[in-house]
């Protein structure tokens, strides 16, 4: 069934579930800015808004769109900054 999950004092929430390419999670991140860790490779896909990333080994900030996605590596850390109100789908790998 699914697993309910919340980070950052409630900022950002999201629901575990089972797809046929593995285990997924869908959320929402209010604004503000956020550092996530990983244990898995995670493929982060936009679904409304747009996320500034900066992702491991990075130097600058990149922005991701409505349908577009970022791929963050097995144990690593990354930071998310997202103006407002902003919906992604996490698949891990």
């Amino acid at each position: 069934m699914f697993k309910t999950n919340e980070y950052f004092d409630g900022k950002v929430k999201s629901i575990a579930y089972e797809t046929v390419e593995g285990r997924a999670t869908v959320g929402v991140m209010a604004q503000g800015e956020y550092e996530f860790g990983t244990s898995t490779v995670e493929y982060m896909t936009v679904i409304s808004g747009q996320m500034e990333v900066m992702l491991p080994d990075a130097t600058e900030w990149k922005t991701y769109k409505e349908f577009e996605t970022y791929i963050v590596p097995k144990d690593a850390k990354f930071k998310v900054r997202v103006s407002g109100d902003t919906a992604y789908r996490c698949l891990y790998k």
